[in-house]
């Protein structure tokens, strides 16, 4: 899941995104309005965490969310600020805010109403993830294969996770780089096939069947259960 966050201040932005990170999500950091919108137009985004004073643009934040808003209804909005009037709370869900969080904000909240809002975007998949005897719960960032528990890093999980989301179709490794590795990666797609061998070697014991399967040309798939 690729999370984009707008805020301005180089100390919360840093801290926002490491505690996005190491929660296994990739992450996208803008600090202007401007650098927002071009930035969410891109594509690849499951939700954004916005603060609403921004240079670069009169409304700031208020824009940046209606240019999202005018693009589409699907991804949740999370607006970060300081102005916590109620009419600041208005205007910013007027705007077309899903949720409103005032800083200063604990770190864990701010992580459970991302998991909140993703468990209630439009396409949102059941919380706990199921297929071909795997068991993923992204709440809990835990993963199992039948009875057996499997420890996955952040980066093994997000690839998982979207393997799964899409189980039955097949994803391109270009597809697995845009949503499981922020927009700052410049490698090759063979890091791709690096995290499917090291899934292959935690989820598939000698004499089980091969949960993850590869399209020669095409990219790398799941079977959705029947």
């Amino acid at each position: 899941m690729k999370i984009l966050v707008v805020e301005d201040d180089p100390r919360i932005a840093t801290v926002v995104r490491r505690t996005l990170t190491e929660a296994g999500y990739a992450v996208d950091v803008e600090t202007t309005a401007p650098g927002a919108m071009a930035t969410f137009d891109t594509g690849g985004h499951d939700l954004v965490l916005l603060d609403l004073m921004l240079p670069g643009s009169p409304g700031g934040g208020m824009d940046v969310c209606r240019h999202i808003r005018s693009t589409t209804e699907d991804i949740p909005v999370l607006m970060l600020t300081a102005l916590g009037t109620k009419r600041n709370v208005v205007d910013g869900l007027d705007a077309g805010a899903d949720d409103y969080l005032v800083k200063p904000f604990h770190l864990v909240e701010l992580l459970a109403r991302v998991r909140a809002l993703l468990r209630r975007s439009p396409h949102a998949q059941p919380s706990v993830l199921r297929a071909q005897g795997v068991t993923l719960d992204p709440a809990t960032r835990s993963a199992a294969r039948g009875e057996r528990t499997i420890a996955l890093s952040a980066k093994e999980f997000a690839v998982l996770e979207y393997l799964m989301r899409n189980a039955g179709t097949v994803v391109s490794s270009s597809e697995l780089i845009d949503h499981a590795w922020d927009s700052n990666y410049d490698g090759f797609s063979n890091v791709v096939q690096t995290y499917i061998r090291y899934l292959r070697k935690k989820l598939t014991l000698p004499g089980e069947k091969e949960v993850i399967q590869t399209h020669r040309g095409s990219g790398y798939s799941i079977d959705a259960d029947r």
